[in-house]
């Protein structure tokens, strides 16, 4: 969109920048936006060493944003960008986050069917009751962005984040276009590292804090399994002279107690490195343009 239609957006004057993030595309895109930059002040970019993910391009944007508000929207155009209007109507209602729901999905049934079920698996364990987590299309209040802390393929579950931080999320329709440019990456690897990526969002939004309530528990209930096992074993050695050597059972009663020593000990060090632990970043920035240096200083550039 251009400055007449952004302001046509908003229907008011205001401030924005607008920040592109390269995930390392083979095309000709960073000298496009090179050649626009000097007649539109308010673009930035940000172009990466090579394709980092979704994650990394959103962790990147999260970084340089200095607006109060926040909104996302891929390049794809898939997601209408007419909806961001009501979106920040929403989040003066109160609202900290504001995700799309693409209603009326224009896309194959390779991606419609296995996006349902995502949905459906992720509304269940996660008591949220959006429709569609993974809309690229979101509004947010800085405040969000800057708790937000994603890694993997996150970017799925940044209302399961957020709400767990305590921000309160809503949904809004938005209208959905056929795909007219690029090429899908979707596929099964995505699926299944979505699937990874999910069981790390249930452990965070449930345990990060408190690592022992699952460690602990599981190693506990493991050690007391085993410890019943071995009481049996020694039982019938001593009162029903059985031998104890070769018998299956004794030796899942000395696994069941190893292991539950070995989860325990793990929730012990999961709670020493709780609140210590930190992460880089994970993604490699190759050169930016027309950000402040403010902005510049987070990726180590000069710009």
């Amino acid at each position: 969109m251009g400055e007449k239609e952004l302001h046509a957006l908003f229907q008011e004057p205001f401030a924005y920048e607008i920040i592109m993030v390269d995930d390392g595309s083979t095309d000709n895109s960073c000298s496009l936006i090179g050649g626009m930059i000097s007649s539109r002040p308010e673009l930035r970019l940000i172009s990466f060493q090579r394709n980092f993910g979704k994650t990394a391009a959103l962790s990147a944007g999260f970084m340089a944003a200095t607006g109060d508000y926040v909104c996302t929207i891929d390049a794809d155009l898939q997601d209408d960008p007419f909806a961001i209007k009501e979106m920040i109507k929403k989040l003066h209602e109160g609202y900290d986050l504001v995700s799309g729901w693409k209603q009326d999905r224009k896309d194959p049934l390779s991606k419609t069917i296995p996006s349902k079920l995502f949905n459906g698996v992720t509304r269940l364990f996660s008591g949220i009751t959006i429709h569609d987590f993974n809309c690229g299309l979101k509004v947010y209040r800085r405040e969000v962005t800057r708790r937000l802390e994603l890694h993997g393929d996150m970017h799925r579950y940044i209302p399961v984040l957020a709400q767990w931080m305590g921000f309160r999320i809503a949904e809004l329709a938005v209208k959905h276009h056929a795909r007219k440019f690029g090429t899908t990456k979707y596929g099964a690897s995505r699926f299944f590292s979505g699937l990874l990526d999910f069981l790390s969002v249930l452990f965070i939004t449930r345990y990060l804090r408190r690592p022992m309530h699952f460690f602990g528990m599981a190693g506990l209930a493991s050690f007391l399994l085993g410890f019943l096992i071995s009481l049996y074993v020694t039982l019938d050695k001593l009162l029903l002279h059985k031998p104890v050597s070769n018998r299956p059972i004794l030796f899942l009663g000395i696994l069941l107690l190893v292991l539950g020593v070995q989860l325990f000990s793990t929730g012990l060090l999961g709670e020493m490195l709780s609140t210590s632990s930190s992460r880089g970043s994970a993604f490699t920035v190759r050169k930016t343009l027309n950000l402040t240096s403010r902005q510049a200083k987070k990726f180590n550039t000069t710009d």
